[in-house]
Order: C-alpha cells, then sequence, then structure tokens
C-alpha cells in the first residue's frame, strides 16, 4: 500500500491559539437580571468592609493577629471548625443549585464573570461595536488606535487598582488603607498584596477572560457530575430551529423547507464564552442567558414564537415533565440544611472563653516553709468576646486548698493573658497522693461567661 504524502503535511506547525473573542453587547430581560445583580454584588463587596459596629469594623479577617471578627462574633484559629463548614455549606449549596439550574453561578454571581463584562462594558464603550473593535484590531497603529487602547487599558488598570484596594479591606482596616493610600503611606507588605491582586484582575478580566472559566476553573470540568435530564440548562431547540437558514422577514419558512433559526449567528457573537449553543450541550456554557436574549429578540423581528433557545431540562425537551423532588437534588438540599443547622448549633453553644491549664513541668509540688503542700499552674486565657472584662478564677473539688492568684485579671478583647497561680494545701488533710481540682474562670461582668478546667493536685 503507497501513500501519498505532500512534503509540506511532513511539517511540524506550531500550536495557533484561537483568536480572542468580541462580545456583541446585547440588551433583554437575563441580561437585566445579571446586570442588575452584578452591580448589587460588587456595591456589597465594596460596602462591606465600610460597617461599623461597636465603633470598629464589623467584618475584618485580621491575619497578623488570628482573628477573624464578623459582627459579634470573633475566631481564633482553634474556632475554624466554623470556617470549613461555612466552604462545606457553599459547597453542597452550589450543587444544590447546578443540579437544579444548571451553571448559573458562572453565568450570574461568579466574580470572574462579573469583572469580565465589566471590563468588556468598558472597552465598549471606548472603542465601540463588535465590528469595530474587530477593525480596530485590524488597522495599523496610528493616533487614534494608540489613543483607544492607552484609555482601555488605563481604565482597566483603575478599576484593579480599586477592586484589589477593596478587597484588602478585609484584612486591613478600611479607614487605616485608605488613609495610608492618600498619604502614600502604605508599607512594603500591603504594596505588594495590593499590586499583586490589581495584576491578577487586571490579567483575568481583560485578557484571560473565557479561558478562566473553561480552562482553568475546574467546576467546569466536573459539572457534568451533578447535571442529570431534570437539569435546566440553555437549551436550543433542534426539532423547531432545523433546517437554519437565512431568508426575508417576510417568507414562509415552511415553503423554503427551512426552520425558524435564521442562522444570524447572533446567539455565537454574543456568547461570552464564544461556544454555538446550538451545537448541543457544551462544558463552556456558563447558563448566562445572553444567547435567549439574542434569539428572542431576532425572533421578535420575523414574528416567530420566542423560545428558540431557552432555559430547558432534558425531560421537557422531549415532551415529559421535570421532576423536583430527584434523589440527587433533594440529597443535595437536605445535607445543605444539615449542614447550615449544625454550623449555627456550634455557633451557639461555643463559649466566648478559652482556656487551659498547664502545670509547671519543673516540679509536681514543693513544700513552702510552713509545712503545706504548693502546686504551681499557668493558666492562659483568651477573651473570645469583643468587650473588656474582668476575669476571676476560683477552684473547687479540693476543699482543703487555698488558691494563691490575682484578685481580677484585666483581658482587652481578642486578647491572651498568661497568669501563674498557686494552689496550697495541707498534706495530712488529703488522703490521695493525686487529688483532682477544677479550676473555675468567669467574667465578673457577666457570669455566665465562664469555662472550668480539669487539672490534678500532687502531694508527697
Amino acid at each position: 500500500m503507497k501513500f501519498d504524502i505532500k512534503e509540506e503535511d511532513m511539517i511540524i506547525k506550531p500550536y495557533k491559539s484561537e483568536g480572542p473573542i468580541y462580545i456583541r453587547e446585547q440588551k433583554g430581560f437575563f441580561q437585566r437580571i445579571r446586570r442588575n445583580l452584578g452591580w448589587l454584588l460588587m456595591l456589597t463587596f465594596i460596602a462591606i468592609p465600610w460597617i461599623q459596629y461597636n465603633g470598629q469594623q464589623a467584618v475584618l479577617l485580621d491575619v497578623a493577629t488570628q482573628k477573624f471578627t464578623i459582627f459579634t462574633l470573633t475566631l481564633f484559629p482553634q474556632d475554624f471548625i466554623i470556617v470549613a463548614m461555612l466552604f462545606m455549606v457553599g459547597a453542597f449549596a452550589l450543587f444544590f443549585v447546578t443540579n437544579w439550574l444548571g451553571r448559573v453561578w458562572c453565568g450570574y454571581t461568579c466574580p470572574q464573570t462579573i469583572w469580565m463584562l465589566m471590563f468588556s462594558w468598558v472597552e465598549q464603550r471606548v472603542e465601540g461595536t463588535r465590528n469595530q473593535r474587530i477593525q480596530l484590531d485590524k488597522s495599523a497603529w496610528g493616533f487614534t488606535k494608540w489613543r483607544k487602547k492607552l484609555t482601555k487599558h488605563s481604565a482597566w488598570l483603575v478599576l484593579s487598582l480599586l477592586t484589589a484596594t477593596s478587597f484588602l479591606t478585609y484584612f486591613i482596616p478600611a479607614k487605616t488603607l485608605y488613609l495610608e493610600m492618600l498619604t502614600f503611606e502604605w508599607s512594603g507588605i500591603t504594596s505588594f498584596w495590593v499590586f499583586l491582586f490589581a495584576l491578577c484582575t487586571y490579567g483575568n478580566a481583560g485578557f484571560l477572560r473565557e479561558k478562566m472559566c473553561t480552562v482553568a476553573c475546574p467546576y467546569s470540568r466536573f459539572q457534568s457530575v451533578m447535571f442529570d435530564k431534570d437539569t435546566l440548562v440553555v437549551t436550543y431547540d433542534s426539532a423547531r430551529g432545523e433546517n437554519r437558514g437565512p431568508r426575508k422577514r417576510k417568507a414562509d419558512p415552511k415553503a423554503l423547507n427551512l426552520g425558524d433559526c435564521v442562522d444570524c449567528n447572533l446567539c455565537v457573537e454574543v456568547c461570552p464564552a464564544g461556544i454555538d449553543i446550538r451545537n448541543g450541550l457544551q462544558y463552556e456554557c456558563i447558563n448566562c442567558g445572553l444567547c435567549i436574549d439574542a434569539c428572542d429578540d431576532t425572533m421578535n423581528k420575523f414574528g416567530y414564537e420566542k423560545g428558540l433557545i431557552k432555559y430547558a431540562s432534558g425531560e421537557q425537551m422531549a415532551g415529559k415533565k421535570t421532576n423536583p423532588f430527584r434523589l440527587k437534588l433533594v440529597g443535595y438540599g437536605v445535607l445543605t440544611v444539615m449542614l447550615i443547622v449544625a454550623m449555627f448549633a456550634w455557633v451557639a453553644q461555643r463559649t466566648p472563653i478559652e482556656a487551659s491549664v498547664l502545670r509547671d513541668r519543673g516540679a509536681l509540688y514543693r513544700v513552702n516553709y510552713e509545712g503545706l503542700v504548693e502546686n504551681p499552674y499557668t493558666l492562659t486565657i483568651i477573651n473570645k468576646t469583643q468587650q473588656t472584662l474582668h476575669y476571676t478564677i476560683a477552684i473547687s473539688g479540693l476543699a482543703e486548698a487555698k488558691l494563691t492568684s490575682p484578685d481580677t485579671t484585666l483581658i482587652q478583647p481578642g486578647m491572651m493573658r498568661r497568669i501563674p497561680v498557686t494552689v496550697t494545701a495541707d498534706g495530712f488533710d488529703i488522703s490521695n497522693k493525686v487529688s483532682k481540682v477544677k479550676f473555675i474562670i468567669f467574667a465578673e461582668e457577666d457570669p455566665s461567661i465562664s469555662i472550668t478546667k480539669d487539672s490534678y493536685f500532687y502531694k508527697n
């Protein structure tokens, strides 16, 4: 057998990536929902660090002191189980929504999508419509092209810097961060993180764009595991739309043996991921509904019924009803509710005080000049409230013993104090060589803020 192979076919050609996606601006029902929701989420993101509670920033994730403050709740490293539970709630809630409504998180609430479309909006204001942007990129470099490109990238950089600064206000008090910015007093570490996050925002929303959703984001890869035949996804009605083809507005599609799809390609031009939904369900689809708005506009112009592209499940497309009580959806919902209940139950039983008792390892006990047995301890107390409190220490379980400790100990909010104490007893009054003793620590301002720690008393 002889193969006719041309010499040029044997040359290994370098990989050429797909060209940029020029998103056409689209108005419509789903676009209004996403834009209004995007504005709400962005304003919430910016406003939260400026909320004050009890004279301090209500939400502050202070990594330097390992203390997270969320209104009345102050979390320390030993409390970070609640952070793990919060991530678990978010994960199962995402699974629930994905199984129900597909990838709507990506299309409507994901920060990458919101910032990507915001950057695209700026690009359209500066460089013009989709066709104008394509022509601009093809044109030679001149004054007009330089002006538009510099204006666009300058606006992108300003937005990126504001985004990064707003993000850092969750970790550094907002007033301090902005005051130091205005007076050019940012420390080296603050400047590093602000400019790093600004660079990431600029790169992700301005250049990587849809590649973050289709290549880098793992969610796009495993989302299909959560899909089933009842999941609502953006769907093209091929039975109604095919055969597709152009025609005049007043032409009868049946006479031309054509379906309702006029092959205008607008569904592709408005898609942030650059896919053709008419090719079927694809993992790149972020369920944003832009193609639905574009198609509905076209259907209106031709006098056809809307819904050629729509949110529908596989069962609906097959003429059946969607089952809202399927096992996978109910399971995700039940797990989400259970985790939320467990998280709130943990917060409710959490004590606003943390303490530990450490014995002096150098000596189990000592005998003082009066012949009494002394046991030294070090108590570590953490004030997990947001008020300055006076703490008192008492003992129980050893009636013959006497505690030597400060009358009260003042501890600032979120601070830790180590307090040396001594328990003294007459060895003849204690029958056991090792006796159990309880240390009771409580706040004078609020005795309900208390904790009991067990330890042992040794004698000769």
